[in-house]
């Protein structure tokens, strides 16, 4: 009997791109963690200039103010100057951000469990099991920031690298 499989070459590739941030992450998590901080830095301060962009093209398009651009638009610029000069309040911010990322991903994966037991009763408990670490991790890196923040870059490799392998694995279509 042939079985063909099929590849989701999107999953695949994504899988991939995990596990090698996950191995970079592993190999720098000082230097790995910093580079978070500046990239979330220069993502607010680009955001920024956007919102503030796009509200001056609503204004001469429109003639309505959307202050609320300007304002966010503002507030991203702030954010993300602070962010880029001071790494240590960064890295800090960092650990909230992660954990509630951890929470609220592992949450969403949890609701489409029904879904993965159509792939078998293996692929059911490692989608649990990983999700229940997920929001098990999310909840100790609020409760200890400090801490959270000289171990986070192990952990986000950790979580980068299961997440990498469970997205290899749904790829293939068995």
């Amino acid at each position: 009997m042939n079985r063909r499989t099929t590849v989701n070459w999107g999953g695949l590739i994504l899988g991939i791109l995990f596990i090698l941030i996950s191995l970079l992450s592993f190999s720098n998590p000082a230097g790995s963690l910093s580079a978070l901080v500046i990239f979330f830095a220069i993502l607010a301060i680009i955001n920024g200039i956007f919102s503030i962009f796009v509200r001056n093209q609503i204004k001469n398009m429109t003639g309505f103010k959307a202050t609320a651009f300007l304002i966010l638009g503002i507030i991203e610029l702030i954010l993300g100057v602070i962010l880029l000069f001071n790494l240590s309040a960064g890295i800090i911010a960092l650990t909230y951000v992660f954990a509630f990322w951890f929470i609220a991903d592992s949450i969403r994966n949890l609701f489409f469990l029904d879904h993965a037991r159509t792939f078998g009763n293996g692929h059911y408990w490692i989608t649990l099991i990983l999700n229940l670490i997920g929001v098990v991790v999310g909840i100790m890196l609020f409760f200890d920031p400090i801490v959270s923040a000289l171990t986070i870059s192990f952990l986000v490799g950790l979580y980068f690298m299961l997440i990498g392998i469970l997205y290899i694995i749904n790829s293939l279509d068995h």
